[in-house]
């Protein structure tokens, strides 16, 4: 386990006027160099030789390290290089996908954005509940075993894949016809994770917390577009019977959203627990960007499923800011630039030790 006293002693090392902010060439990189070039910070983009070229062709992209596998960014001759470079690593899905949370705490030695323990409880469908019920949230049924399922269930596996896989099953026959049908590595199909099935609306808000000043920012808010279940659901319920297509969960895309106002109280608040809960499972707890996906039931109760301790793609809709982060800020404020603003603060406070790991 790569401990913070070696990113802090790493730190030590850096030259505060020119930190370079750098991630993979992917998911969220465009928002993240913008957002480097908005507050005067260099950016570096580590790409493979296809992504190269696609992110060469972009203005706010300073530099790019060409890889032949994400993976490569653990090679100890890469991380002195950027270590050299005063680089600081802002993590996102495919960052997590592609390099994983276990190589990230124990091999990843370079000094980066949030609390890197926190990627364990999220990725961890068992410590994620645990983190849920210590915050109070609302949580969706689970059953542990097939032979339990009496009611419509969601059947989700683990990883940064936006939805790979998940199929919907009434009972223990339908379970087992689908999870052999469906294509994904036996050693992912046996961690399955068995939800009800929560009728309501969507909504994905995407937090900042800022441990600098101790204040949790709503920035915005999203509804994943999903294929096919979004083509499905257009679809006259006549033709769906006759179609005969299953019902899939691949994300493809995003919409923006906004929450009926009398209910951001109580989004806020449970923003805060979420924050406040990670302090006691994971010190230092939450730091920076995490967005949770919720079902807001016609009761108005908010069930909670996941949570991403990070950036989310659906961030990519605000690169000029939404309607939350335009009323806390005069100015464009996408969640990608709120990151590297949190960067230079800090820095100017000569506090980056209490926002990188």
């Amino acid at each position: 386990m790569i401990s913070q006293e070696q990113i802090n002693e790493t730190l030590n090392g850096y030259d505060f006027d020119n930190i370079l902010v750098c991630t993979l060439g992917s998911h969220t990189a465009l928002q993240i160099t913008k957002g480097a070039r908005d507050e005067n910070l260099r950016n570096l983009l580590l790409c493979t030789k296809k992504a190269a070229r696609f992110y060469r062709r972009w203005p706010v992209v300073d530099e790019i390290i060409t890889l032949e596998h994400y993976a490569n960014i653990l090679d100890e001759r890469l991380q002195d290089e950027l270590i050299a470079k005063n680089a600081i690593i802002i993590p996102h899905g495919s960052f997590v996908e592609y390099v994983g949370a276990k190589n990230i705490n124990e091999k990843l030695r370079v000094p980066m954005l949030g609390n890197r323990l926190v990627l364990e409880w999220e990725s961890n469908r068992r410590k994620e509940k645990k983190w849920f019920k210590t915050a109070g949230l609302g949580i969706p049924g689970e059953f542990k075993s097939p032979q339990d399922i009496d009611r419509l269930v969601i059947v989700k596996f683990p990883g940064a894949k936006g939805g790979e896989g998940y199929f919907l099953a009434k009972d223990e026959e339908e379970f087992y016809k689908k999870l052999d049908e469906i294509n994904l590595p036996d050693e992912i199909k046996k961690q399955y994770t068995i939800q009800e099935y929560v009728i309501g609306t969507r909504f994905y808000p995407h937090f900042f917390y800022s441990p600098l000043d101790d204040e949790l920012e709503l920035l915005g808010m999203d509804i994943r577009y999903e294929s096919n279940i979004d083509g499905l659901a257009r679809l006259p319920n006549v033709i769906q019977k006759e179609v005969n297509v299953e019902p899939l969960y691949v994300v493809t895309g995003n919409l923006p959203v906004i929450l009926r106002e009398s209910l951001l109280p109580d989004l806020m608040k449970m923003g805060r627990s979420l924050v406040e809960s990670s302090k006691r499972l994971f010190k230092p707890g939450l730091i920076g960007p995490f967005c949770v996906e919720m079902i807001c039931t016609p009761e108005l109760k908010f069930i909670c499923f996941e949570i991403s301790a990070r950036i989310v793609a659906g961030t990519n809709l605000f690169i000029h800011g939404s309607t939350y982060s335009k009323i806390l800020y005069d100015e464009p404020m996408s969640c990608g630039r709120r990151i590297c603003r949190e960067i230079k603060t800090a820095g100017e406070r000569n506090k980056l030790d209490k926002v990188i790991y």
